[in-house]
């Protein structure tokens, strides 16, 4: 199960986000999202369990606890929507 981690603190990096959430069972994978031009840290990302209930876990334990002076939103992520987004320049 995938989950989405809000309001993060912009100097948390993707070890500090595998640390954090490996108290509740193996993390898969772990992404931080980053701004494609300056490379800034956008204060989210996504963790990924290979066990749903270690997830489930995770979220119960996690989402609105501090973490870095900020209350953590945790929860499933939703699937990626296609289009809209992006930049487009137009003369």
């Amino acid at each position: 199960m995938k989950l989405y981690v809000g309001n993060l603190p912009y100097n948390t990096t993707e070890d500090d986000l595998r640390t954090l959430f490996a108290q509740y069972g193996s993390v898969g994978s772990v992404a931080i999202i980053t701004d494609r031009d300056t490379g800034r840290s956008k204060g989210f990302g996504f963790v990924e369990f290979g066990n749903d209930d270690e997830a489930r876990n995770a979220i119960s334990g996690l989402s609105g606890q501090e973490y870095g002076g900020r209350a953590l939103t945790v929860n499933e992520a939703r699937p990626k929507t296609q289009g809209g987004g992006g930049r487009r320049d137009r003369y």
